[in-house]
């Protein structure tokens, strides 16, 4: 059964707030509170939306279960990725490789009071990005699941 058009069109302008505001929570976790867990749990918000917004239908249509699971996959390879370039690099697993390297990540943080940069994180952003991956996936996944059940004992 689909909601009401109001329900719709609030969920569609709704939506792509959601998603940049999980991204910017899981891209400032080294910076603030926050992270890939709660980041990758706004994102999950706003598929939940969706799915109440919508008939189950036409979101397990949008949405695989396949496409989800990658996503969970590929956050946890992208993780333990990341832990093992620090054993390869001649570090302690999970060692921050990127430290000193400059580019994206790996700009070294000054001495005294500074608010940081996102270029300051090391391997955590990176870190965050895998967990956010991870928890979006598992998320929806289980809220699909839920869904899937209650629709069938219907």
């Amino acid at each position: 059964m689909n909601m009401s058009s109001l329900v719709r069109t609030g969920a569609g302008i709704l939506m792509p707030f959601l998603l940049v505001f999980g991204f910017y929570i899981v891209l400032h976790g080294h910076l603030t509170p926050g992270g890939g867990f709660q980041g990758g749990a706004v994102i999950a918000t706003a598929f939940v939306l969706l799915m109440v917004a919508y008939s189950y239908e036409i979101i397990w249509e949008r949405i695989s279960l396949e496409f989800l699971k990658n996503t969970e996959t590929l956050g946890l390879m992208l993780f333990i990725l990341t832990a093992l370039i620090a054993l390869v690099a001649g570090l302690a697993f999970f060692g921050n490789w990127l430290l000193g390297a400059g580019g994206l990540f790996g700009t070294p943080v000054s001495y005294g009071i500074n608010p940081g940069d996102l270029n300051t994180g090391g391997v955590i952003p990176i870190l965050n990005i895998a967990v956010g991956l991870d928890v979006l996936g598992a998320m929806s996944v289980i809220i699909l699941t839920m869904l899937f059940a209650v629709r069938r004992d219907a």
